[in-house]
């Protein structure tokens, strides 16, 4: 798949409201300035992040009870994507297989990192002008390849 095809599958199953108009501004900054990968990768795994809660019993992010909005502490990182697993081992196997291959984004950062893992990018771990096209082009694909899924 190429990185142009990869954009429009994000889009086609994105959140029309709330990520679609999002996507279509980073498919335009991304085509004018190729090389703005490093200011637009952490959007890309703030969106993985959302994706993958999407597919989850932990969707939709609020709860509302009688007296007010409340927040709950929810999974992030690698808690977060191994619930996504459990949750979907058995009702949908390829989904699980995928999120499988994506841990690799959330193993702990370390210094030969180039902007490939979801710690050294939205933490600040590794700065930016370490992190390379080349990743930030490999977590779109990713993200296209989980996009189907999307429980959005």
């Amino acid at each position: 798949m190429k990185i142009e095809e990869a954009f429009e599958e994000i889009i086609k199953y994105s959140h029309y409201w709330n990520w679609a108009p999002d996507w279509g501004v980073v498919i335009d900054i991304y085509k004018t300035f190729p090389n703005s990968y490093s200011v637009l990768s952490p959007f890309a795994y703030s969106y993985l992040e959302e994706l993958i809660r999407s597919t989850t019993s932990e969707y939709p992010l609020q709860f509302q009870n009688e007296d007010q909005l409340v927040l709950k502490k929810k999974k992030v990182g690698m808690s977060l994507i191994s619930l996504a697993i459990s949750e979907s081992k058995e009702k949908n196997p390829e989904y699980a297989i995928i999120l499988e291959e994506l841990k690799e984004y959330y193993y702990p950062s370390k210094i030969t990192d180039e902007g490939d893992k979801r710690h050294s990018v939205a933490h600040g771990y590794i700065h930016p002008r370490f992190w390379s096209q080349e990743s930030f082009e490999k977590l779109i694909l990713d993200i296209a390849k989980l996009s189907k899924y999307a429980g959005f």
